[in-house]
């Protein structure tokens, strides 16, 4: 599995979160996010969540208030992409206690971390809900001694 570009979005078309893990220039880059909304968003409820565009499968999952979009190679497997999607929801979940669109906003730089310690260069690095977890809360402790030792004087 090979994701070329990971995208969140709200309903009311808000880019919530975005991960290019091929090189596409800024102006491609927002021809495929204003496409990717208008194909995903104009789709009735009840349809698949798989479809063609371009040269790549679009896999998308909405949970909530936000839609979770995925570009795949053509041969890619989309049952496997929408479990990456899943997956990469769950782990949101285990560190905000039910993520919703709001932890995204205000909560940006750890929605990157966790899904870079789960996804690189577009391939899942670490399947383990565990071993991310673990590598989250290390990083949060260090965070947190590193702004400790910075409140104290330097005297």
């Amino acid at each position: 599995l090979t994701i070329r570009f990971l995208l969140l979005f709200s309903r009311q078309g808000k880019l919530r979160l975005q991960k290019w893990f091929t090189p596409v220039p800024d102006r491609e880059k927002k021809k495929v996010i204003r496409d990717m909304m208008t194909l995903v968003l104009s789709r009735p409820p009840r349809s698949c969540n798989f479809l063609q565009w371009k040269d790549l499968k679009i896999v998308y999952k909405r949970y909530a208030s936000l839609y979770f979009c995925a570009g795949l190679e053509d041969q890619d497997n989309e049952l496997l992409a929408l479990e990456v999607l899943h997956r990469y929801v769950e782990l949101l979940d285990k560190y905000f206690g039910n993520v919703c669109e709001l932890d995204i906003i205000f909560n940006f730089e750890k929605a990157y971390f966790i899904l870079d310690e789960f996804l690189m260069g577009g391939e899942v690095l670490e399947t383990s809900k565990l071993a991310v977890g673990g590598a989250i809360e290390e990083a949060d402790m260090l965070q947190e001694t590193l702004e400790d030792y910075m409140s104290k004087p330097a005297y």
